[in-house]
C-alpha cells in the first residue's frame, strides 16, 4: 500500500543523509553550468569527496537555450576530448566548429557528474565563506527561496579543502571574498570576442585566493576578458583545468 507519510519520510530522511554526508568534504563548486559539471565530474571521477550548490531549480546554466533560444550551441575542436570523455554527441560542421545538441549537453553534463559521485545540492544559495588564517575553509549557504522573499534567517555552513567559482558572469563567491578581505579585484567581464576569450578563459583558469579556484565566465569577471557566446569549447576546458589546478593543491 502506497502512504503519503511514508513518502515524505523517505524523502526528508534520504535527503538529510545526503546533506549530513557532505557537510565536509574535498571540494565545493558553486554554480552547476557546464565548467562546474565538467569539473565536477573530473574531480569526482578521481576520487575527491565534491559537493555541488547550483543556486537555481535547473543545472545547465546557459547551455539549455543555445544561441537566442535555437537549442544548438558549438564546441570548437580542441575542446571534443572532453566531451569524448563523457559521451556527448556532436556533428562536424568545418574543420574548426562542431555543433552540439544543447539538450544533450546539458543532461549529459549533469548525468555525468552525478554518476562519477558528485553530490549535487540545487536551490541553495551560497552567501558568505568561511576563512581560517586567510585561506577558504568553507561555505556559508542558505535556501535561494530565503533570499529571494527577503526573510531573516540565518545560514548553516559546510566545510571544504578548495571552492571553485563557477557562477559564471556573477563571480559571486569573488566577489564576496574581494568585498570581504581586500585581497581580491575583479576587473569585470569585457566585450564579445569569441576567439580571444575562449583562449583567454582556459589561460587563466587558476587559483585567485588560498582556496578559491575560478572557472568559466566567473575567470572573465575576474580578469577582465571578453565574454564569447554560444560556443562552449572554453567552458568545457576550463573545467577540466580547474580540475587538474585543484587535484595537484590537494594532492
Amino acid at each position: 500500500m502506497i502512504e503519503e507519510t511514508t513518502i515524505t519520510r523517505a524523502i526528508a530522511e534520504k535527503y538529510m543523509e545526503k546533506f549530513l554526508e557532505n557537510l565536509e568534504c574535498d571540494v565545493c563548486i558553486v554554480g552547476g553550468g557546464p565548467s562546474g559539471l565538467v569539473s565536477a565530474y573530473y574531480l569526482a571521477k578521481r576520487g575527491f569527496k565534491v559537493s555541488l550548490f547550483e543556486k537555481k531549480l535547473s543545472l545547465g546554466g546557459g547551455i539549455w537555450g543555445g544561441g537566442m533560444m535555437f537549442n544548438k550551441v558549438v564546441v570548437q575542436n580542441n575542446a571534443l576530448e572532453v566531451l569524448n570523455d563523457v559521451g556527448i554527441g556532436y556533428e562536424k560542421y568545418d574543420d574548426t566548429h562542431y555543433v552540439v545538441d544543447a539538450i544533450e549537453l546539458a543532461s549529459g553534463l549533469i548525468y555525468s557528474a552525478v554518476k562519477a559521485g558528485a553530490a549535487i545540492f540545487n536551490l541553495i544559495n551560497v552567501e558568505d565563506v568561511m576563512i581560517k588564517e586567510d585561506r577558504i575553509t568553507g561555505l556559508v549557504i542558505n535556501w535561494t527561496a530565503v533570499e529571494m522573499s527577503g526573510l531573516h534567517i540565518d545560514p548553516m555552513t559546510v566545510a571544504c579543502k578548495a571552492v571553485v567559482d563557477a557562477t559564471g558572469h556573477d563571480a559571486s563567491v569573488c566577489h564576496i571574498v574581494a568585498r570581504k578581505t581586500e585581497k581580491l579585484n575583479l576587473a569585470g567581464e569585457k566585450y564579445m570576442w569569441a576567439e580571444k576569450a575562449e583562449k583567454a578563459i582556459v589561460e587563466h583558469t587558476s587559483e585567485v585566493y588560498p582556496g578559491l579556484f575560478v572557472t568559466g565566465m566567473s575567470v572573465a569577471a575576474v580578469y577582465g576578458l571578453p565574454r564569447m557566446g554560444p560556443i562552449f569549447g572554453g567552458m568545457l576546458l576550463s573545467g577540466r583545468k580547474v580540475a587538474e589546478l585543484v587535484t595537484e593543491k590537494l594532492g
